[in-house]
């Protein structure tokens, strides 16, 4: 089965075609092609995605980026004028992501992928966003995670941490009371006069600063949630105290007033502060799921290589004494996995590739190839419609 797959849900546009039985229960996702183009470039000097702008970015791009994606894949042919032209008879199905994510590039996506789908007769499956970055997992390794999972979401618009016993069961057993982890590595940035997006400039800036040169709290919420607005606020008044400005000057102005080397040790002691938030709340539901056999990353903060370090060091190290049994092995950060030994089973633990980190639609044909696994039926493309916000489920 061929499926291809559309991601429009932010500032990417991304189309994939990926190929594989859902059927064999020892068949995975093959990714033929993948084709993301990003906005990047275009928000870094607002500082931000602007949604109205996202929209039209996406309405420029979207077809070619699908034609570009039929081209990679071998899915081409030539018409009676010798003209290039997309080979539909091997596309099975289409999978577009409907939820969650800005209305209007949701739309672009989605009435291209409805349109396409009524267009070629092609059943169609919506997917959810986090579905698809939970299921960037499954590309890329020749193992994949094994049942029962917790998968720690990581993104610009979300954190939460999510129970999987099978394929297509999701329960979220925390999340954020507000901002996700993300956007606060993109209001620090700010902070810091960092550019867009946060993650990456503070992860650069953070190579030649001490992440201990400031002490910054670990926001105390129970069970297995996070905060994170709190952190944020505490890195700005930390900045207005070591400059020597009262808490009312604006924040905009902060970064005229820091040195670099003030700017590198912000940068590392708030990246080592997120990344030990993340891991202590990881450790509390290993602790209270203890069946776990794998652990999985998801989403753009996934790819931060202070987190992929910390995680494999803090398992392995700190805990009781039936935790520290969670020996992990040496971190090869660059290749997305790594196994440990927990008595006598196995606690795999998954990180996404760089390139399956950030938004991309190969994860979206994959969550779709898992769908169909499960038996999910399709969408009826006359009705299926875009969701803002929504609950994984």
């Amino acid at each position: 089965m061929n499926i291809l797959s559309i991601e429009s849900s932010c500032d990417e546009t991304a189309a994939a075609i990926i190929s594989g039985n859902p059927f064999s229960k020892e068949a995975h996702p093959e990714i033929l092609s993948n084709v993301v183009v990003s906005q990047i470039d275009i928000f870094k000097a607002y500082g931000g995605v602007i949604p109205e702008v996202a929209a039209r970015s996406h309405l420029e791009a979207i077809l070619p980026v699908i034609h570009q994606a039929f081209k990679e894949a071998n899915f081409t042919s030539t018409d009676k004028s010798g003209n290039p032209k997309d080979d539909w008879d091997k596309i099975d199905a289409i999978a577009v992501t409907h939820t969650p994510g800005l209305l209007g590039s949701l739309l672009i996506g989605t009435l291209t992928a409805r349109t396409l789908a009524i267009l070629h007769n092609k059943p169609l499956y919506a997917v959810h966003h986090l579905k698809s970055h939970i299921y960037s997992n499954w590309l890329g390794n020749e193992r994949v995670p094994v049942f029962p999972i917790l998968a720690l979401v990581i993104s610009g618009g979300h954190t939460q941490i999510i129970r999987m016993t099978e394929h297509n069961h999701f329960e979220i057993i925390g999340t954020t009371y507000d901002d996700a982890v993300g956007e606060c590595f993109d209001k620090v940035a700010k902070i810091l006069g960092l550019p867009y997006p946060g993650g990456p400039s503070i992860a650069k800036a953070a190579k030649n600063g001490d992440p201990k040169k400031y002490h910054l709290p670990h926001p105390q919420i129970k069970d297995l949630d996070f905060s994170f607005s709190g952190l944020k606020t505490a890195v700005l008044r930390a900045v207005q105290k070591e400059v020597g400005v009262p808490i009312s000057y604006p924040s905009h102005q902060l970064k005229d007033l820091l040195s670099e080397q003030q700017v590198a040790d912000f940068a590392a002691s708030f990246e080592q502060t997120a990344c030990e938030i993340l891991l202590e709340k990881l450790e509390k539901a290993l602790e209270k799921y203890p069946d776990t056999r794998s652990i999985v990353f998801a989403g753009g903060v996934s790819a931060n290589n202070r987190l992929r370090k910390k995680c494999l060091g803090l398992l392995a190290t700190t805990g009781s004494p039936r935790q520290r049994e969670r020996t992990i092995g040496s971190p090869p950060v660059t290749t997305g996995r790594t196994t440990g030994a927990r008595g006598a089973n196995n606690l795999n633990i998954f990180f996404p590739e760089p390139c399956f980190s950030g938004d991309n639609a190969a994860m979206v044909g994959a969550a779709a190839f898992y769908e169909i696994a499960s038996g999910v039926q399709p969408t009826d493309p006359l009705s299926l419609n875009i969701l803002p916000r929504s609950t994984i489920k």
